[in-house]
């Protein structure tokens, strides 16, 4: 029987990072840790900012948002890589590879966009500190994470449903360990020009926008702070904005690998590598970047702590 897409395939088979069965278990082991270290890390964060008052700022609201996004993207395809890798036949069904589809693509776009709040949010606080309180305040901020969901559901939107409408023959064999877009793409029977001409647009807006904004923020606050006398007023300024600076390169430079290349095997090989950065140890290293660099998250924690000691 054909779903309602006309489709001939009903299941999916995942190839998983490596076809090489000596290394499976430890990749199992090694992934496993990781994901433990990032749903441990995210909620842990989530949990300081909901509990300490004075981390109930613009900076620590965007900062909240991230970790969510990170706990719930890591979610979406980690338990499954992990059960396929104790797995012989790592089998998805068809609409669960659509579903994990929808929801990679919402996280991944929203975590764009929550990065691009975060580099607003630094070059407001750095270069029109007096003006911070009105530029960032709950309504404005209340606003940009809602411009970033709804970014973020209408490029999910467009991907799964152009991918909705192709036809799958006989081949079922993806070429990855999540059901991403180029992968799935090259297993159609079907023109795919108009599913490419979607990646191209909606890909190219979601990393060309956040990327120039970042870029134009950074640059504006390397040059005010370029103009601080003080050395310990460069290097407070610096500080600030080095974390997000590492978590901007690692996610926007994986991700660019991945989707700015053609979709032919030789590249899906080294997609593969590089997505798991952004899908892997982006969502770990963001609480332990932000928590081991910024002095009110180490606070907070000595603070919470203190509480439970007590």
């Amino acid at each position: 029987m054909a779903p309602r897409n006309d489709s001939f395939v009903t299941e999916f088979i995942l190839v998983g990072l490596t076809d090489q069965p000596d290394l499976q278990l430890p990749l199992f082991f090694l992934f496993l840790v990781m994901y433990m270290v990032t749903v441990l890390g995210n909620f842990g964060l989530l949990t300081l900012i909901v509990l300490n008052s004075h981390l109930h700022t613009a900076m620590y609201f965007f900062l909240f948002n991230l970790s969510f996004i990170d706990l719930c993207y890591s979610s979406v395809f980690t338990p499954k890589m992990l059960a396929d890798l104790l797995s012989k036949k790592n089998m998805i069904s068809y609409m669960g590879c659509m579903t994990q589809l929808y929801f990679f693509c919402f996280f991944v776009v929203s975590e764009c966009y929550v990065l691009t709040s975060m580099a607003y949010d630094r070059y407001v606080a750095i270069c029109n500190p007096l003006l911070y309180n009105i530029a960032m305040s709950p309504k404005v901020c209340s606003s940009l994470m809602l411009g970033s969901y709804l970014m973020a559901f209408s490029g999910a939107m467009a991907h799964t449903g152009c991918m909705l409408r192709l036809t799958f023959c006989n081949a079922n064999t993806i070429n990855h360990y999540l059901c991403d877009i180029l992968p799935v793409l090259q297993l159609s029977c079907t023109s795919t020009y108009m599913n490419e001409l979607v990646v191209f647009i909606v890909v190219g807006i979601n990393i060309i926008v956040p990327s120039l904004t970042i870029f134009v923020s950074y640059g504006l606050i390397l040059s005010n702070i370029i103009q601080i006398c003080s050395t310990e007023g460069r290097s407070k300024a610096f500080s600030t904005c080095s974390s997000h600076i590492i978590a901007v390169s690692l996610f926007f430079g994986s991700g660019a690998i991945m989707y700015l290349k053609l979709s032919s095997a030789g590249s899906m090989h080294v997609g593969k590598i590089s997505s798991v950065f952004y899908t892997n140890v982006v969502p770990m290293m963001n609480p332990l970047t932000y928590s081991l660099r910024n002095k009110d998250v180490k606070f907070a924690l000595r603070k919470t702590l203190g509480r439970i000691k007590f």
